[in-house]
C-alpha cells in the first residue's frame, strides 16, 4: 500500500512544485496516509483544500483502502 501511495504523490508532486511547495509523505498507518506540505504550500491559506481537493482525492481514486488524508 505504501509504494502505491507514493506512486500517486509523484503524480501530484509536479502540480505543487509548480507553485512552489511540495508534499512528504510521512506515514501510512490503518487505512490514514499522514503527509507534509512543504515549501509554498506549508504556509498556504488554500494549503487544506489542496490537501482534500487534490491530494486525497488523487490518493482515494487508486488506492481505495486509504480511509483519509491528514497534514501534519
Amino acid at each position: 500500500m505504501l509504494d502505491k501511495v507514493k506512486k500517486v504523490l509523484d503524480k501530484v508532486r509536479p502540480s505543487l512544485q509548480a507553485d512552489g511547495g511540495d508534499v512528504k509523505l510521512i506515514s501510512v498507518e490503518d487505512g490514514v496516509v499522514k503527509v507534509q506540505l512543504t515549501g509554498a504550500c506549508g504556509g498556504c491559506p488554500f494549503s487544506q483544500m489542496t490537501l482534500k481537493m487534490s491530494i486525497e482525492r488523487a490518493i482515494m481514486e487508486e488506492v481505495p483502502e486509504i480511509k483519509e488524508v491528514v497534514s501534519i
